[in-house]
């Protein structure tokens, strides 16, 4: 296939060991760290369609619904308002800031303090804003909650990859992705609880409850091992081979250790990972540290997941149906989520990429025709219930599409390509540039969808087809390639070769004889 190398088993080193129960243990806890994250995607689109909420912190947002549904005026535009949006999108913000930060936390003190850290800020946010009473509270502790998010999600992908062995990597660094999942369902499983409570307080029980996964996370960390490859980087080399032969569940770990030393050993060479990174050896990484986050967001899922509520009460739903409806594609996330576990190590990267752009593309051609078909330009129209929940339908088959691809490999592909001496900085820019994105994305649905109406689904499948493209023509698969010998499949893809020289490929002790040979090997699968 032109479109990019495909490095089978034998292409990368298959090291001795299993999957053992210490891994796995630490991999779901470390994991957990995505619950913040996904909670507060779910939370934070819940409460903004609760009208107590809005008549408390943005009264001229209800007004301004009310007067919608009283006259049948445009309803694309009835949620339009930069403060309500700069209360979601305020904390992607401060995530962009903190990843930088972050870096240096997980590179100079290793990946669980990292963690630690994110609890922490994380706890102390969801605090402030449950005891809110006034939008600088709300938007202050969104700035925390964005800290906390900035510092888990820079650290969790490179945890999972680095304690992960290479042939099991994919499925246990999803594991990230399902926990955001999760977080989500259980933000809209409250949701719809909370908004029930008499007395208009249940706002507060959402977001305070956000105290719950951050927990989680923080006392969990204290629990976690450090990584063989944070241990070397750090200097406690004994304590790093005593860690491998327990990850590994094996006593043979020398050319695995042997490996990683190596790594270190190159990574110690580079006193500035932020500049180091700019050079043309790197090109191949860079690129896709930036394109892969900015694409994932242009998929427009965060559109779905953070407005959902609001999404239906636009089609029409009543408020209890709302986010009963955005439950569902809570659900439909979860569960396509698995399946990506479950393909992943199988099916690999490239192929899960492709088939979900498909099917997001043609499930946001149907949602916009559907919806065009209705409000039109005008934003104003009656829809039936059975009409409504046949574009649900085509909603949830569009989630399903985004989770078992750019969901899950949006993570993984990233905190798995980087070489260690680039690692923490290479995550950083993958987080900022995703949060950024987010931000943006936030910041301007509601004024997109009251500016270009139903024409929003279609701006976003144009940028789907795009990035299918740029993977069919530009990722190699990285299935079964252990972390610290990607090099490899960068230097046997027929476009990314020419950014990398025969010296710059080094993987262990017998690095001549190897690389030279898995190269060719890899070649011949292209």
């Amino acid at each position: 296939m032109a479109g990019g190398a495909v490095v089978n088993t034998g292409g990368g080193k298959d090291y001795p060991g299993k999957l053992t129960m210490f891994v796995l243990f630490a991999c779901i806890v470390a994991a957990t760290g995505g619950l913040i994250f996904g909670y507060d995607i779910g939370i934070s689109g819940g409460v903004t369609s609760m009208n107590p909420f809005l008549i408390k912190f943005f009264p001229g947002v209800y007004r301004q619904e009310q007067e919608a549904e009283r006259n049948q005026s445009n309803q694309y535009c009835k949620f339009d308002s930069q403060l309500l949006t700069m209360f979601t999108s305020s904390l992607y913000l401060a995530a962009l800031v903190a990843s930088f930060f972050a870096a240096t936390v997980t590179r100079v003190a290793g990946r669980k303090w990292s963690m630690f850290a994110g609890g922490v800020t994380f706890l102390a946010g969801a605090a402030l804003n449950g005891a809110a009473k006034n939008v600088l509270m709300l938007i202050l502790g969104r700035v925390l909650l964005g800290i906390g998010v900035g510092f888990a999600n820079q650290s969790v992908p490179v945890y999972l990859s680095e304690m992960a062995p290479a042939r099991l990597r994919g499925m246990l660094n999803i594991g990230f992705q399902m926990m955001i999942t999760i977080g989500i369902l259980c933000a809209n499983l409250i949701n719809y609880g909370t908004a029930k409570i008499k007395g208009g307080w249940g706002w507060r029980v959402s977001l305070a409850l956000a105290a719950v996964p951050a927990a989680i996370i923080a006392i969990g960390s204290l629990f976690l091992p450090d990584t063989p490859n944070s241990l070397i980087d750090r200097g406690y080399t004994v304590e790093a081979k005593r860690m491998l032969r327990r990850v590994r569940g094996t006593d043979d770990v020398q050319e695995e250790y042997n490996d990683l030393v190596a790594a270190s050993d190159e990574s110690k060479l580079v006193s500035h990972p932020w500049r180091n990174i700019l050079q043309r050896r790197y090109r191949p990484q860079l690129t896709f540290a930036i394109a892969i986050p900015f694409f994932q967001q242009l998929t427009g899922i965060n559109v779905i997941m953070f407005y959902a509520p609001v999404l239906f009460k636009t089609l029409g739903f009543a408020d209890d149906a709302s986010l009963m409806s955005a439950v569902i594609t809570g659900l439909v996330n979860v569960f396509a989520t698995f399946v990506s576990i479950l393909t992943v190590d199988r099916l690999g990267r490239r192929k899960l990429f492709l088939q979900g752009g498909t099917q997001m593309l043609a499930c946001q051609i149907v949602i916009g025709s559907l919806i065009g078909a209705k409000f039109g330009f005008t934003g104003v129209a009656d829809i039936p219930k059975g009409y409504a929940a046949f574009v649900v339908l085509f909603i949830c088959a569009y989630v399903a599409g985004f989770a078992w691809s750019w969901g899950p490999l949006g993570w993984l592909v990233p905190s798995e390509i980087f070489p260690l001496e680039i690692r923490s900085a290479g995550q950083s820019i993958t987080v900022s540039v995703n949060m950024l994105c987010t931000f943006i994305i936030a910041q301007a649905f509601l004024p997109m969808l009251c500016r270009f109406k139903f024409m929003l689904f279609f701006f976003f499948g144009a940028w789907v087809v795009v990035m299918t493209l740029f993977v069919a023509f530009f990722l190699p698969e990285t299935k079964n390639v252990p972390i610290d010998e990607m090099v490899l499949v960068w230097k046997s893809h027929w476009y990314w070769s020419r950014f990398i020289r025969d010296e710059d490929v080094h993987v262990g002790a017998d690095v001549e004889m190897r690389s030279n040979g898995k190269i060719q090997a890899a070649k011949l699968n292209i």
